[in-house]
């Protein structure tokens, strides 16, 4: 029955051997016509949070060195690129996205292909390890619950045997979220601080530099978007991203099902709170949206993938956006 795991696995139970042991065990002053006020939380400086208050963790963060490098970086491809305000924040969006995130999302979809191809070898495992361990609990007289016991710890090893082997543990899949989340955090911080008047930069406020570094409906990008525009924007193509991340899993499990609702959720949440807060951090959030959405269809294509020399997987398809269409016109469109 072992051999025909092949060579790689000389023997599944090594340790299970028969022997006498038992088993294993506030509103923005600017000048000029009116405009929404922010709420107090959204505008309040730095400086009026107490450092023992319920603020004083906001305070840390507002001043922390990643904040200060992620204003460097605004202001920076501000001076260099001479654009106004809006076209700044866009480009150093489109650049972090291009730069940084995209390549972390193919590793990410690298991993995850690696793994997906590990499952019919790691079944196969499964099946040869469940008839072995119920073969030396009929010998050894083990319950039930040890024998469960001992089948989860031996799939454990050889499965993380598995990932080692092919260099593909899941967790690496998971480097993107621990890069782009912080990101996001500081970048959004920065632009609050911008948006506040807690920066300057050579003299000049940025606060008055961002009042009228608009453009179309927001001229004024340290108010609020009055017309919601922008907010409800944010969470369309948020949920756009979940049903293209949703249409493209077969039979999910109940956790991913929940984590799906769950992060629809969230993306209706983001709407009201987008709402209340100045129109250069939704700006952003809209942008890195939008490129998010970008990214998930550029990973969808053939081209791309062998581009970036991610593994070709049985739930690859020639045809991705065709098949994404149809998928999307039979779940929204064409259902009675």
């Amino acid at each position: 029955m072992l051999c025909r795991l092949g060579c790689r696995w000389p023997r599944l139970l090594p340790a299970l051997q028969l022997q006498a042991g038992g088993p294993l065990l506030a509103p923005v002053p600017t000048s000029g016509a009116k405009r929404p006020a922010l709420p107090v939380w959204a505008v309040a400086t730095v400086s009026t949070v107490g450092s023992g208050g319920a603020g004083g963790w906001y305070e840390a963060l507002a001043a922390s060195a990643p904040v200060r490098g992620a204003e460097e970086v605004l202001l920076g491809a501000h001076a260099a690129t001479g654009l106004p305000w809006w076209g700044s924040i866009l480009l150093t969006t489109v650049a972090l996205r291009v730069v940084v995130t995209l390549p972390l999302a193919a590793y990410q979809h690298y991993i995850l292909s690696k793994v997906e191809n590990l499952q019919p070898e790691i079944k196969n495992i499964a099946r040869h390890l469940n008839q072995e361990v119920a073969v030396r609990a009929h010998q050894l007289g083990w319950s039930k619950r040890v024998a469960r016991l001992t089948y989860l710890k031996y799939m454990r090893r050889f499965v993380s045997e598995l990932y080692v082997r092919d260099n593909c543990h899941p967790f690496k899949a998971t480097v993107l979220f621990w890069i782009q989340l912080p990101m996001w955090i500081f970048i959004s911080v920065a632009l609050r601080n911008f948006s506040t008047g807690a920066t300057h930069s050579e003299g000049f406020s940025v606060q008055e530099q961002l009042a009228t570094g608009g453009v179309l409906w927001f001229p004024d990008l340290t108010a609020l978007d009055s017309t919601w525009i922008l907010p409800v924007s944010i969470g369309v193509i948020n949920l756009l991203i979940v049903e293209i991340f949703a249409l493209q899993k077969i039979g999910m499990s109940h956790f991913q099902t929940y984590i799906t609702y769950f992060v629809r959720a969230v993306s209706v949440l983001m709407i009201p709170i987008a709402a209340t807060v100045p129109s250069s951090i939704v700006l952003y959030w809209l942008c890195s949206s939008i490129m998010g959405l970008f990214q998930n269809l550029l990973l969808r294509s053939p081209g791309f993938r062998q581009l970036c020399r991610i593994p070709l997987t049985k739930s690859n398809s020639d045809t991705p956006y065709k098949d994404l269409f149809a998928a999307f016109y039979s779940k929204f469109i064409s259902r009675k």
